[in-house]
């Protein structure tokens, strides 16, 4: 989808949905990692995540747009226009827009394999620990009883959320 198709996409959406225009920009933004969407307070344009198109199709796109939109008009008109206010979760019930987006399957694939694990273990008392980032073992000690740390190995999670 080309970024006019994009532009009349959302505006047409905005008179049909909201019964009022969107002045502003709509644009694709391809380095969106973690959201389907977001509303630019300052310009109220409109910035939209490509990957939700190409990964789940045309209606989470749709429903995405409507969300964000109902973030632009509560702005434009001095409501609450964020998640926690009332008039936001009131309009997207109306236009039936969702409140969060599907979560992208390359990115949770991406997220589970490259994340590797440090195994610790107290060499006084033998309690274990496992920590997401390597650990100088000279500078820290146990919790538990202030003995020396010994640094076991990496561990990378399994498909039941274990460690192997």
């Amino acid at each position: 989808m080309e970024q006019q198709t994009l532009q009349l996409l959302v505006e047409e959406i905005s008179l049909k949905e909201f019964g009022r225009p969107f002045k502003h920009k709509a644009v694709f933004n391809s380095r969106l990692r973690t959201t389907g969407g977001r509303y630019m307070l300052s310009s109220h344009h409109i910035e939209l995540n490509i990957h939700y198109l190409n990964e789940h199709g045309m209606q989470e796109l749709i429903g995405i747009i409507k969300h964000e939109l109902c973030h632009y008009h509560l702005h434009i008109e001095g409501k609450g226009y964020q998640h926690r206010d009332k008039d936001f979760k009131e309009l997207t019930k109306k236009v039936a827009a969702p409140r969060f987006c599907t979560p992208l399957p390359s990115q949770q694939k991406k997220k589970r394999s490259n994340v590797t694990f440090h195994a610790y273990r107290c060499k006084q008392c033998g309690q274990s620990y496992i920590r997401k980032k390597r650990m100088n073992i000279s500078r820290y000690a146990c919790g538990k009883c202030r003995g020396k740390l010994s640094y076991l190995g990496e561990a990378k999670p399994n498909e039941q959320g274990g460690l192997t």
